[in-house]
This record gives C-alpha cells, structure tokens and sequence, in this order.
C-alpha cells in the first residue's frame, strides 16, 4: 500500500522526516518496507532554465534548422541550434543547458553535451514539452507568457512538487490503516498528536429535485447503504493538486468526479462509486442479487456470468449496474456527457466481497478494503466530504437529501480487559494511566474501571479488535516493543492452555510415514478363534474374554494377540498371489483378571501392529530382487521408535512361542514391543509356507513418549573422521551390546557406529560370528589428529578384547 508522505501531513503535524515517520510507522506494527521519492514530473525539471531568445537566424548548412542566441541568465548568451518551426527571437521558452538531463515522454532519458550541429556550435536545447515529460506535443517548442528574471529555475516557475512514497506491507487484519486517514491515526497514537481531518459540518442540500431513493433487499451483504445526488455537474480534467495526489500513490487521473471517488477512498479508507444518475432507469436503487447465471457487462468490457451469491447495485427495472464493491458496469458509468450523478457510500460484508472478487478474478481498490473490513459509520461522512469536493471542482447542486439505510445499528464492542492478563501478555506491568492514555489515543474509550479490571468500547472500524488479547496487543505496539526488557530466560505466554496431545493425529502421523515406505493398513476384526491358542499352548496375560452370544465358534473370544487376525489377511491375499505384503493396523487386545472379591477385572491396551512378507521390492530389469528378512522390519520400527521420540532402547533376545527369534525392546523396565520372525509351525496352521516378520508395539507407551518438541544444531565446523574395525565375536553376542560397549568406553567422541557387514561361515570357528563396524568420530571443539584416533580406537579394541573376548582382524 502507497502513503504519501506529503498527503500525510494534511492530516497531523509531521516535522519528521520520511525516514523517521517511516521507522515510527514500523515500530506501531505498519511495516514501511521502503521509502521512494516522487515528483509530479520525473526528473523535477533538474537543470531546466527560463530564457529568452535573442537572435534566430536560419541555420546556413540546413534548411529546418535555426541558430539563436539565448539569455539564460549567464554573462554570455548561450549558441543554441533549434530544429523547431516555432521558435523566434523575443521568446520566453523552457532551456536545458549542457550537463543537464532531461526526462522525455516517451524514451529514455538523455543528457545534453555542448556539440556541433552541421558546423554551428549548440550549447544546449530549447525544449518541446513531450522532450521534458510535460505533455505529449512535439509541435514545436513551449513559448511562455511571462516576465520572471532569465536563468529563473523551469521547477520553480512550474511550481513541481516533490514527495516521498512509503510502501507499507500492510497486515489483512489492519483495515483500519488503509487509508491516509488510518495511517495517521496510527501517528496519533504513537506521537501523541491532534488529527485533523476536513470539515464536513457545512454540507447542505441546495434542492430536493432530484431525489433517487434505495431498497436494500438483502441487509445481510449490505448493512449500510448512503447515497446523494448530484447535478449540474461539469466533466473536465481534474486540478493539478488532485492528479498530483493520485499521481504520487500510482493512479492515473481520469476525470474530476471519478478522480474525487478515489481521492477520498484513499483518504478515508471507505470506497465510493459514482452513477451517471441519468441512466439509472426508474430513479430507483435496488441492492440485491441476480439469479445465477445473468449477464453483465462491466467497465473494461467484458461479459460476465453472475453467481446467485454476488450483490448487485440495480436499477427500478432489476438490472445490474454495478457488482457492488468489485466493479462498475460499462453502462451507468460516468463519461463526458455526464450531468448528475448519484454518489454511492456503503458497506458490505466481507464475505460477500471477497467470494465475487475470487469468483470473478477481480482486485481492485476497493475490493481490498471491503474484503478485510470498513468503517460502516464512515460512510455518511466520506458521502459529505465527496459531495463538497465535487461542488468545488465539478460545480453543480446537491439535488438531494443524504439517503441513509440502516437497519440495524452498528455498535460498539465491549470487552472485559484484566489488568494481570495485561501484565502476563507484556511481560511488564504498565502503569493503569499509560494504558488509559494510549486506550484512548487509540479511539478505544475506557469505561467501567474496577479494582482490576476494566472495560474497554472499541469502535466497528477496528475489526481486528475482537477479545482481550487483541486489546493487549494494541497496548503494547504502542508502548514499544522495544521499551520491554527481556529478561535473562525469555519465555512466552498465553490467554489459553496448549490442546492436550491427542492420539488420533499420533495414530495418523505414524500411518503416513508407514504407508509412504510402502505399508498398507488393514482392519481386523476384534473377535478371533480360541483354538489358536489351544493348539499350540499359548498363553497370554490375563485369561480370554469369550463371548456370551457367539455367532460361531471362530469369533469365540476377544483377541489377545494382534498376530492371528493379520495371518488371516496375509493368508487370504497370499492365496490371490499377492505375495509381497506389508501391513499394518492400530487396534486393541483383550484380556481379564480374577480379582480378590471372586469378580473379574477387564482391560484393554492398544497395539500396533506391522506384518511383512514376500519379496523386497517388485522385480524389475534395473535391480535383482531379494527376499524380505527380519531387518528390513526391524528398520521400520526403528523408524516408529525416531518419530515417536523413544530413546536409550535396550533389546533382548526373544524366547517366545510366537516367534522362531527375535528382540524384545525396553525403555527403562517396560516393554515397548517385540519384533521377530513368526514360528514356521503357526504360520503352516495358517496355509503361509513363506517367512512372516512381525513386531507388535505398544501404542500407549509409543503415544505417551512422541513429542513434537526437536532440537536444532549447527552443522559441525570441524571434519569427521571414519575408522573400520573387523572383529570375530562369539555368536549370541548383539549388535546392541556392541554399540552399548562403544558407547560405554567412548562417548565423547564416537559420533555414530554402524555394521557393515556381518558373516557366519566355515571360514571362521564353530559359534563365531564376524562383524565388520564403522565408526564416526568428531571432536565439535576442534579438528582430531592421528593421535587422538588412534588412541580412541586403541581403547575401543582393549574393551572389545577384554569384555567379550573379541579377537580382532587385522
């Protein structure tokens, strides 16, 4: 959004410069995001001189050229060549002497140079007004009437104006602000200024002849509508101080009454639109919407299919003139022959606005500022001050009383402040008379005053002040961010309590990583056969929950396991080919306890549950496919464990009747899960003849763990260093145990430990095993040296050798 620095101080005294109200304006929360200067000219007429031609002969080499001698106020004439067919001695023109650059209509700008033009010295240019931005003649040169001294400068005499443009980022809650008006306001309040802004008390009406009354039809989309007629009026091109106003904010003038509307929209931040009241068809305006699908043809042209929910501005007979708020129509319109217009003055709903705008591709000034919300006690006085103007520059008679329809009257909101949440919100007590005044520089009255509270009345152009924090916030932006201290421990606070983490998105975020590595979900059902268990002796925590009212001896009991109900899935896809599988579901098991009164305790917990199976991936002409193992699911729970928060695991090896082997995964003394290959023998019961992996983790405890708290670090200043190390260990011995050892003995400067490699063979003795590791070191403080690594790994090679008997390969 354009100020204009200049425009500005019509409004408030400003002895500041551009770039102190600039830095003020940001510290109030209206960002300046920069500052450009403006002249109604571009260049200012820099360099540019009256003077007065003294002699012009023909030039003795070209026939449409001239030679004159020019007083520029010099002690010498200046030799100036003129190719111009207007140009004789006794002129008063405009001149550019050398070394000066002028800014033309149209092209780039040049600099002038003395040189020789066909043998004839010129030390300059007498110049057309298209050569110096004035216009866009190039008849020939521009011949002043006019008795000022010679060498008088061209800027002063044409009386150019120079401004600064501040381009203010402004937040969509901050309607209030978009205006010159508004920005003031906010100047009002930091400077501790009076605003002045144009009298309107001397509005009156000269005649009732021309009286344009307006139904409102739908009061939800317009609860405000004023309006006025004009006539009498005179289109002509606008003064120069109103084109040079537009001019500095990036508008181009048009003619004195739309040139007005846009004047005061930007003045006062409410849109106004002008009817040519003479095509307004039964001097009636009607505010409603058309039924989907019509027609109507706006100002650039162009046909336009209406939706049911886009306001119209109509005439008696029902057709549109204008989208109300967005866009005028071609027809209503003010041209030339404009006599009397009807001056429109509103407020509609930004919901309203800001669906047609989107539904139609149409930004304009005034959609903006419906879209986020105006004044609707503004649009009375923004109606007086437009008429006012129009009477002073158009000419013409306000032929009408103000039209005014309000259904319902807009007031005041009311909100309840506590002095306590005024002082946590800041992070520093305020004094109450402070507070009070910036309140009240603020337009925003203090009523009640208790013992520690208040209440505040904010008023309906404040649309982003709607609670208690908003009125804090409002406080502090001017009192100054930078007047509060931060303390040693910086922290934040708050009017509501942070939401209770809730399992479903846990749930959710878990599924979404799992799917996207190539998981589907499944869904089983809760009731599962008791001869599973029976079969193979299993036994479970607790004893089954049956079923009164069975449907069938399959769905006899409540699950204990999530395992039999996923072998089901696995068996029927398995069964239609799809071999390759992985699966996943979040679901509960079941079981009761006796308790000493001779009743039972039910309970539920809630599992996760991953199964995998088949080949690694489909195979294709780029990679040989393998087949999965029970690494490739041991490193998706790895996954769950990462994303759940869950640190400083400990595994031991597995001996239960579900699995062939695998680990058990402890965070402290409680389990978080296993994970292993099922037995061979219950997958068989199944009809599964190929490898299962299973893990069955414990949701709750998973839950409880995640946090979406993570920390930060910068990447390391100084280089890693990567060692290897083979060792040949006896065969029950862990990858676990081995990172704990690591760790254990180096912790410091171990940065990470992987296995590379891992082999079993008649290569090695009877119940060895050999691991081939990798170790990152880093030292965060500085670079490692041959010393320290070798040292490092001289102990790590003594812990292996002395704690687990390892003999390393060298």
């Amino acid at each position: 959004m354009k100020i204009s620095y200049n425009w500005l101080k019509q409004y408030i005294d400003i002895p500041e410069s551009a770039e102190e109200i600039g830095t003020t304006l940001t510290a109030t929360g209206l960002e300046v995001e920069g500052i450009e200067s403006f002249e109604t000219i571009k260049g200012g007429l820099k360099g540019l001189v009256i003077g007065e031609v003294l002699t012009c002969a023909k030039h003795p080499n070209a026939d449409k050229l001239s030679v004159t001698t020019v007083n520029v106020g010099g002690v010498q004439p200046l030799h100036i060549v003129c190719g111009a067919p207007n140009v004789a001695a006794g002129q008063r023109v405009v001149v550019a002497t050398p070394g000066t650059t002028i800014h033309p209509t149209k092209g780039e700008s040049f600099t002038i140079k003395a040189t020789k033009i066909r043998g004839e010295q010129s030390e300059g240019m007498i110049c057309a007004e298209d050569e110096i931005g004035m216009g866009e003649s190039h008849a020939g040169i521009i011949v002043l009437n006019t008795s000022v001294a010679n060498g008088t400068s061209a800027a002063a005499f044409f009386n150019i104006q120079s401004d600064f443009i501040l381009e203010i980022g402004l937040t969509p809650n901050r309607a209030d602000a978009a205006s010159h008006i508004g920005v003031a306001r906010d100047i009002k309040a930091a400077k501790k200024r009076k605003l002045n802004i144009a009298d309107v008390s001397n509005f009156k009406t000269d005649t009732t002849s021309m009286a344009i009354p307006v139904i409102v039809e739908n009061t939800e989309a317009c609860p405000r509508y004023s309006g006025v007629t004009i006539s009498g009026v005179t289109i002509q091109e606008s003064p120069d101080w109103l084109k040079n106003r537009l001019k500095s904010i990036g508008l181009s003038p048009i003619n004195n009454i739309v040139d007005i509307t846009n004047f005061v929209l930007h003045e006062t931040g409410q849109p106004l639109h002008a009817f040519d009241a003479d095509q307004i068809k039964g001097k009636k305006v009607i505010v409603k919407t058309l039924s989907a699908g019509a027609k109507f043809k706006t100002l650039d042209g162009k046909d336009r299919t209406l939706s049911a929910n886009d306001l119209m501005i109509c005439d008696a007979d029902g057709e549109g003139m204008c989208i109300a708020g967005v866009f005028g129509g071609i027809t209503s319109g003010i041209s030339e022959k404009t006599s009397a217009i009807f001056l429109e003055s509103a407020c509609f709903s930004s919901q309203y606005i800001r669906r047609t705008a989107m539904y139609h591709g149409l930004k304009t000034d005034a959609s903006f500022r419906f879209e986020r919300g105006t004044d609707p006690n503004m649009t009375v006085y923004a109606l007086k001050r437009a008429a006012m103007l129009i009477k002073e520059i158009a000419g013409g008679q306000i032929s009408s009383e103000i039209v005014d329809v309000c259904p319902i009257t807009i007031e005041n909101r009311i909100i309840e402040i506590k002095d306590k949440n005024v002082t946590r919100l800041i992070g520093k007590a305020i004094p109450r008379e402070t507070i009070f005044s910036i309140l009240e520089s603020l337009d925003i009255k203090v009523a009640d005053k208790g013992e520690d509270r208040f209440t505040v009345s904010v008023p309906p152009y404040r649309v982003d002040v709607t609670q208690e924090a908003d009125v804090v916030e409002e406080i502090l932006r001017i009192y100054g961010f930078n007047n509060i201290e931060l303390s040693e421990i910086a922290g934040t606070d708050y009017l509501a309590s942070f939401p209770e983490k809730d399992i479903n998105k846990y749930r959710k975020s878990v599924g979404e990583m799992l799917v996207a590595n190539g998981f589907y979900e499944i869904l089983t059902n809760s009731l599962t056969n008791v001869v599973f268990q029976q079969k193979h002796k299993l036994s479970f925590p607790g004893e089954p929950v049956e079923i009164l009212n069975k449907l069938s001896e399959e769905q006899g009991i409540l699950r204990q396991t999530m395992l039999f109900t996923g072998l089901e899935v696995c068996t029927y896809n398995i069964n239609r080919k799809q071999k390759d599988l992985r699966l996943f579901e979040f679901g509960k098991i079941y079981w009761k306890n006796a308790t000493g009164d001779h009743s039972q305790q039910y309970l539920e917990e809630e599992r996760l549950a991953l199964y995998v199976t088949g080949n690694f991936e489909t195979e294709n002409w780029q990679n040989k496919t393998r087949t999965i193992t029970y690494y490739d699911l041991a490193q998706q729970v790895s996954h769950i464990l990462v994303k759940s928060s869950v640190e400083n695991i400990k595994q031991e090896s597995l001996n239960d009747p579900l699995f062939d082997y695998g680990v058990r995964i402890f965070k402290g003394t409680k389990e978080i899960g296993k994970v292993g290959k099922v037995k061979t023998a219950l997958a068989k019961d199944f009809g599964i003849k190929q490898e299962i992996f299973y893990a069955d983790l414990n949701t709750a405890l998973l839950f409880k763990a995640a946090t979406p708290k993570f920390v930060v670090k910068e990447v390391p200043k100084f280089p890693e260093v990567r060692r290897d190390l083979s060792l040949v260990l006896d065969k029950q011995v862990t990858f676990a145990e081995i990172k704990e050892l690591v760790l254990a003995t180096e912790k410091r400067l171990i940065k990470d430990i992987i296995a590379f490699d891992v082999y079993e063979g008649d290569k090695i003795p009877e119940g060895k095993k050999a691991y081939a590791l990798g170790f990152t070191l880093l030292d965060e403080s500085k670079t490692l040296t041959d010393e320290e690594i070798d040292k490092t790994m001289g102990k790590l090679m003594s812990a292996f050798e002395g704690k687990m008997g390892a003999l390393i390969r060298k």
